[in-house]
Order: C-alpha cells, then structure tokens, then sequence
C-alpha cells in the first residue's frame, strides 16, 4: 500500500511528525517498508509562463523563449530551450541563475544554473522538464502545468514537493488498511485525533436511463449497484491534484474515467468499473461463467474460461461476456475517449468467489487483491455515489437513478471479550474503562455484561469493514495494538529455585529418547500436521481433525498416529540412497474426543497424547567383516521387537495377534500390552501397535523390503516399579523341560504367561526356548496343524535342598491348569 502523507492528512491530522507517524504505524502493526520525498532537493525553479519562442539563428532544434517570472524579474528573462513543446501561452518550471537541480545520476552533484551561451545567444536560467526535476522520466519536453498556475510561485510549494511517500508492509488479515481513509482510521485510533470523513453531496438525477441487472447466482455477488451517466465528456483533462495522488500510490494517469475510478478504490477501497454504456447489448447478468466461454481482457489477454482451473464470475450481457467479476473488466465494454455515456458498477463480491482467481490467470490486480481480502459492504451505493459526483464534476454529464440490488452479505456474528482474559493473554492490567475507550477510537458497537465486575464482559459487533474480527484474541489484538506494543514492560519471569525430589517411578521423555539412540536409530523431528492421503492410509481415519488454514497441502490434516509422519521420513531417505534406515520420534498425535474440556493445555473436543514411534528399515546389520552375510538380512519383527523390550526394560510386555490395522501386514503385525498389577491380579493393558508395513504400502513407496515399526503411548510406559532386592538360595537350583503340544493357532505368549500365572512361589524363571512344527504327518505324532513349545522351569528353595517330589509336585500342579486351558498334551 503506497500513498502520500498529505493525503493521509486530509482525514486524520495528528499533532506529529513524519518520523513519528512511521514508527506509530509500524508499532501498531501497519509495516512501513519506505518513507520518501515526492521530488528530491532543489532549489529557486519557480512557476514561469513562455511570452515568446522565436527559432535560435543557428541552431534547428533550439528556441529562444522570453518567459515572465512574475515579480522576481522586472524584465522577462531570455532563456535558451531544445523542447519541442516550447510555445507562448504555456506555464512551466524555470530554474533561475543560482539554482541548484538534482544531480543527474545517483551518487552526483548537484547541477547549478549559471548564465551562459548558446550557439551565441544568452540564456539566463533553465526550463525544465519532469526528468530534471527528479518528478519521473520524461524528458521528451518541458513539464507542463496548469494554465492557472501562479506565476513567480516556488513549484515546490506549488506540486507540494515537500510531501512524503508512505510505503506499507500489510499483513492478510488487515484487508480494511488497503485504503488512504482505512489507514486514517488507524491514525485516528492510535492518536485520537478526529476522523474528517468525506463531504458526499447528494447526486441530482437529471435523466432517467436505467440498465435492468439480474443477479442469478448469490454465492458469487451479494450486492450490486449500479448508475447510468450520459453525455460525459470523456477527454476531459484529469485535475492534477487527482494526477499528483494517484502517481503518490505507484498509479499512472490514463484517461479521466479511469482515473477517477482508480481514485475512488485507493482513496475508500471500493474497486468499481466502468462500462461503455454504448457496447452493452441488452440487459446484464451476474453469474458464474460457462466452461465454453471466453472473453478479451483491459490488459490484452484473451481467457478461456475452462483453462483458469476455478469457477469465474462474469458480468454479461446478451452478447457474451463484459467483465470478469471482481477481477478485470473486458476489452469490449471498455471506457475511451469518444465514450460519451457510462454505466458505473459498484458491488461486493464474496471473497470466496474471487480468491486465487487473478493467480490462476496468471496476473494480479488491484480490485481482485481487495476483493478476495473483504470489502465493506455497507458502502457499496455510498462509494458509487462518490464515484459519480466525482464524475460528474470532471467530466460533467446527466446521472440516472442509481439501482442497488441487496441479496446475501456477510453474516458478522457479535464477538465476546472477557476483560480478565485481556490481563491473562497481553500481561498487563488493562482496564474495562480503557477497554472502553479503545473500541470508541476503533468505531467497534459494543454491549456491556456485568459492568464493574471481574467477569465483566464486552460483546462487540464487528464493523463491516473488518472481516479479520471473529475471536476473542481478535478483539484482544485490537486492544494492544492501540495500547501499543512498546508500552508492554519487560519483566524477567520470577520463579522460585526449588529443587524437587526425584520420582524413581517415573521415567522422563529423554530416557526413551537417548536408549532408542543408543540402540541404533536416530531422531526426527516432524510436524504435527500430514497429508489427508497419508492419514486415510497408514491410520485409517476418515474424519481427522482438519487444519482451518493449511500452510500447504501436504500439511491440511492433523496426524492420528506417528506412522505416517515415519513412513514419509524412511521415503525421503530411501529416494536418496540410504540402504539402511533406523528412526525414531516423539511427538503428540491428535484425535477429536467429545469428553476433553477446554483448559490451558487442551481444546474442547480434540485430544493431544503423546507417543513414541520408530521405524526399522533395510539389512539387520550395517555392512562388517564378520557377520559373514548376516548383513544381508532384512530386519525383521522380531529384531524390532527385541528392541522394545529393551528400551522399555523393566517393564513387560507381550505382543498379540493383529489383522486390520491399514499400515500393517494382516499377518505380521501385532498389539503391544504393558503387564500391570490390579488388585494383586496380573492384567495386561493395551499400550501400541508393531508390525510390518503392509506390502500394497511397501510396492506404493517402492521400497525393496518391508520396514517393521511400532508405536507406544508414552504416558502408558512411563511409570515403572522400584526394584525390589531378594534372598539368594543357598542351595542349588533345579531345572526342569516341559515340551507340550498344542493347536498351531495359539500364541506362544499365551502359554508363557499362564504357566507364570500357575508357577508357584518355588519357580523363579520359565523361558520359552523352542517351537517346533512337523512338515509331515506320521503315525503316533503331531498333526500339521499343531506345534510344540519348549519351555524351562528353574526352580528354588531358600531354606533346603529340594526333594524330586516337591519338583514333581510343583510341576504337576502347573500342567494340570495348563493343558485343560489349551487343550494340549506332552509332547
């Protein structure tokens, strides 16, 4: 946003500086990027008006001018001049003998104006073009002013030479600054001084001439106004006050319609359009635009509306398209200067309509950047009103009655502010009256609940102009911004040393971290957020809690499970030659749970655990001498397994079958359950998942063999028992091998951990160390559906040697509750 600080002035005119106001602006979030004089330093070139121009006696290109000066000169001052546009009656800038002009290159010196000759002939002074000035590029001829230009007058006092240019740095969400009276309004919050608003005259409707508009698609236009004005004098010459703000806002001046048009949008920030009332064919329709359509643009492009990749809004009449809305008006109804009558729209387009359309068109303008941000749409017939008193006292002509068409607009739902919460969030005490007299300044209507006491709150009814107000942390940033961000303390937090015991049963975050690393796999760090295919594939959710403003669109979901984000690391890794990957992460996961209430550390409705997840890929071994083709081999379940346990160590954990997890191989994978104590009852709690990546997973990454992970709930894992110290036995341990045979479909951890259920205190240890299956069936043996598994049973006495009948006994009694649970038999 660019524009100058007398046009600034002309709505708000605080008591302060240039410098002042730019740290104001920048300290109440409005960037300036750039502050800079309209014209660089010069000085005595005052306005002079050319009483003759004779041809130089020997030079073509040169003219001899007398030129009049006013009251500097009692006489007219001869001055040499090469312009082509050197003629009597004209006024223009004159340096006089002893004035000082910029210097022509950057870096120079300035040029001082002495008396000299010509070809012969005296000069004394200098007319200067717009170039020489430092006031743009043109040097084609002299820098022509208007006729009722002072004479003798400074040309800085005149041009107002001495403003400043402000550049502005907008954020998004400040769609209401994209306008010199948005940006007034700012400085008239931030200092109090008064807001001058525009002096609308009411137009006189001196003909009757209407355009009938049909608008048939609400989504797209909320409201549309519109005007017919007839017997324009199209070329007419734009003021130069117009002309001097609109290049203050990077504009160049194009034609007395146009201009005025672009005024009004930088001036308010209503885009409107201009339309030759002439090439309208029939009445106007406002729609959606048909994929078979296309039409030529202002700017030269011809569009085919089925290439722009979104919907476009159009403005048509029953020759085809005029305009696209909110973006560019067409070719065919474009405004020249033989244009004697117009029609003036002014209407709000939903931003939705309009955003991404100019970027899929590969070009940007001006209205679509206002349009897809909010503009207000309480002004539509206000601003057109403007735009045709404007017109009709440039360009003169006879307005018809204005038509004003209201279908859908913005919904603006009221915004509660809980004064406590302003303390809690900016950090300092702001009081309600404060509060008060901010929204005042802001023009925000407010309501009061429970004035006076510490629940007071303030319920505001956001402006029309302030789409970015919908939250109470919108309202609490309005509140800083005018307090002023430079006025918040810096106060050092203050805490209390106090040196807390150590919880021995409970391990930290970092302890799975580094035993992880010092098994071998190293950290990822990972955003919270995922691609919508990822999480439908590797976590099975259809429903994930969805990102309201994704930063891209790998990122539009929030992830339920680590895998995912794994999977996606170990492709990285693999797309650049890494033939062994191992990984790991902790990081919260995230999923909608009707029962969490909203708190400091939670939002209502969705839930946040924390989990640790790892990924093993590629040979079990990294490429040595002496594994002798064991690097080969791939890792596997149980490799990965083998670490867990480690890693979780002194916990214990068994793994059952699992099928219909997405991510895993229906035959390879597994549920992890954490062995806990209830009521002096061994139960097992669900705690994560391991296995296999499932192969149609493996065949999409392309990875040449199936990477096993696993995933765990940190918070399940993170208490453990203290350890407890025992009488070692004086005599010697008996060990004894049980090999039982049962059906093939029973887990083995099922078995271990009911003969550990039926064990007297007199077992110390059972390990499984064997699991045999026939390939063939034989005569008095095992079927091919059954398997045996070896287990070994140590055994011990603290107070005597043990006696083979009370091993037996001990045995016995473990088999019997046994082989009736599983239907099994000795081997």
């Amino acid at each position: 946003m660019q524009f100058s600080e007398s046009w600034l002035r002309q709505f708000v005119n605080p008591p302060i500086n240039t410098e002042e106001l730019s740290h104001l602006l920048t300290m109440a979030g409005l960037e300036v990027e750039e502050t800079r004089q309209v014209a660089p330093p010069f000085s005595s070139i005052v306005i002079a008006e050319i009483l003759e121009a004779t041809q130089h006696p020997d030079a073509d290109r040169l003219r001899v001018c007398k030129v009049s000066v006013g009251d500097l000169s009692p006489e007219p001052l001869q001055i040499v001049c090469g312009a082509p546009n050197a003629r009597p009656g004209i006024k223009i800038p004159c340096a006089m003998v002893g004035a000082l002009l910029p210097p022509s290159e950057e870096g120079g010196k300035p040029f001082a104006i002495k008396v000299g000759k010509l070809r012969g002939v005296e000069s004394r002074g200098m007319l200067c073009s717009g170039r020489e000035l430092g006031l743009g590029d043109d040097h084609a001829g002299i820098l022509e002013l208007p006729l009722d230009a002072p004479v003798g007058a400074n040309i800085r006092e005149y041009l107002n030479l001495d403003d400043t240019i402000f550049t502005i740095k907008l954020t998004p969400n400040k769609a209401d600054c994209l306008s010199v009276l948005g940006i007034a309004r700012e400085v008239s919050a931030l200092t109090g001084a008064p807001l001058e608003l525009l002096d609308l005259l009411p137009i006189k409707e001196t003909c009757s001439d209407t355009v009938k508009v049909e608008v048939i698609d609400e989504d797209l236009c909320g409201r549309f106004a519109g005007r017919v004005i007839k017997s324009v004098n199209a070329k007419a010459p734009t003021p130069s006050w117009m002309v001097r703000r609109l290049e203050s806002a990077g504009q160049r001046s194009i034609s007395a319609l146009v201009d005025i048009s672009n005024y009004v949008m930088l001036e308010v920030g209503q885009p409107t359009h201009v339309f030759d009332l002439q090439k309208i064919t029939g009445d106007i329709t406002v729609r959606w635009g048909k994929s078979d359509e296309s039409v030529k643009l202002l700017n030269g492009q011809m569009i085919q509306l089925k290439d722009a990749g979104l919907p476009l809004g159009v403005v048509a009449d029953s020759a085809g398209i005029e305009s696209l809305a909110g973006v560019m008006g067409g070719d065919a109804s474009a405004v020249t200067l033989e244009t004697t009558d117009i029609y003036l729209e002014s209407a709000f387009w939903w931003p939705s309509a309009i955003q991404g359309r100019a970027r899929a068109l590969n070009f940007s303008t001006d209205a679509a950047y206002r349009f897809e941000r909010g503009v207000d749409p309480s002004s539509t017939v206000k601003y057109l009103n403007y735009l045709t008193q404007l017109i009709l006292e440039i360009c003169g002509g006879s307005a018809g009655p204005a038509s004003d068409q209201v279908l859908s607009l913005p919904n603006r739902a009221p915004v509660e502010l809980r004064v406590a919460r302003v303390a809690k969030i900016v950090g300092v005490e702001i009081t309600a009256q404060q509060i008060a007299e901010y929204f005042d300044r802001l023009g925000f209507a407010y309501a009061r609940k429970q004035p006076g006491t510490p629940q007071e709150i303030f319920v505001v009814e956001p402006p029309a102009y302030r789409f970015d107000l919908s939250i109470e942390e919108d309202l609490i940033e309005e509140i800083t911004r005018i307090y002023g961000f430079e006025n918040i303390p810096e106060i050092a937090p203050q805490a209390a040393l106090v040196v807390k015991s150590t919880n021995e049963k409970q391990r930290s975050i970092h302890h799975y971290r580094h035993a992880l690393a010092a098994a071998g796999y190293q950290e990822v760090v990972n955003y919270g957020f995922i691609d919508q295919a990822s999480e439908a594939q590797f976590a099975g959710n259809q429903e994930p809690v969805r990102v309201l403003n994704p930063i891209a669109e790998q990122f539009a979901v929030m992830r339920s499970n680590l895998l995912g984000s794994l999977l996606n690391n170990l492709k990285t890794n693999v797309s650049r030659k890494a033939a062994r990957v191992r990984l790991f992460e902790v990081g919260r996961v995230f999923s909608k749970d009707a029962q969490v209430q909203d708190s400091e550390t939670t939002t209502i409705g969705n839930r946040q655990t924390l989990m640790m997840g790892a990924i093993a890929y590629g040979s079990l071994f990294s490429e040595q001498w002496g594994q002798k083709g064991g690097n080969a081999r791939p890792v596997d379940f149980f490799d990965v397994k083998a670490d867990l346990e480690n890693v979780l160590a002194p916990l214990t954990i068994r793994t059952v079958a699992l099928k219909d997890h997405p991510a895993f191989h229906p035959g390879r994978a597994a549920t992890i359950e954490l062995q806990t104590i209830v009521n002096n009852k061994l139960t097992w709690q669900p705690v994560g998942v391991i296995g296999e990546l499932h192969p149609k997973w493996q065949q999409t990454l392309e990875l040449s063999s199936a990477p096993v992970m696993f995933e765990v709930e940190l918070a399940a894992v993170s208490a453990i028992p203290l350890p407890s110290t025992s009488e070692l036995s004086r005599f010697p341990a008996v060990k004894r091998d049980l090999a039982i045979v049962l059906k093939s479909t029973i887990a083995a951890g099922e078995v271990l951990s009911a003969l550990k259920a039926a064990a007297p205190k007199l077992v110390t240890e059972i390990i499984l160390f064997d699991d045999f299956r026939p390939t063939q069936e034989r005569p008095g043996g095992m079927n091919l559906d059954e398997k045996s598994l070896a287990f070994r049973l140590t055994l011990e006495n603290l107070e005597q040697t043990m006696q083979d009948q009370e091993v037996e006994q001990a045995i016995s009694g473990i088999l019997e509750k046994v082989l009736v649970q599983f239907s099994a038999r000795l081997r």
